[in-house]
């Protein structure tokens, strides 16, 4: 997959995952700033590297597998793998203009 493909994929899987809200805050994962990267590699291998608003949070399980269901299905992606991280912590700062 050449530079432009692997972008254009990134943009996709973003626009996708905003399907997924965050169910105490009301908002999508990606404009609450809950999606701290996406990686496409060869073979339309896709890696996601997200985090909840708090360690512990009670939707934690929900959201790590709506987001990883949510990318298996864009055209293009092959494999989905979600990891979760605490580092850095997430902050309100995140969220986008609008969301905030």
């Amino acid at each position: 997959m050449s530079a432009p493909d692997t972008g254009d994929l990134v943009e996709r899987i973003r626009d996708a995952l905003r399907i997924i809200i965050d169910p105490e805050l009301g908002s999508n994962v990606v404009d609450l700033g809950l999606i701290y990267d996406v990686e496409a590699l060869e073979g339309g291998v896709v890696r996601v590297t997200m985090t909840t608003t708090v360690k512990g949070c009670p939707a934690t399980g929900f959201l790590k597998e709506a987001v990883q269901n949510c990318v298996w299905y864009v055209p293009g992606v092959e494999y989905a793998e979600v990891r979760l991280t605490y580092e850095p912590p997430w902050t309100p700062d995140r969220m986008t203009a609008a969301t905030a």
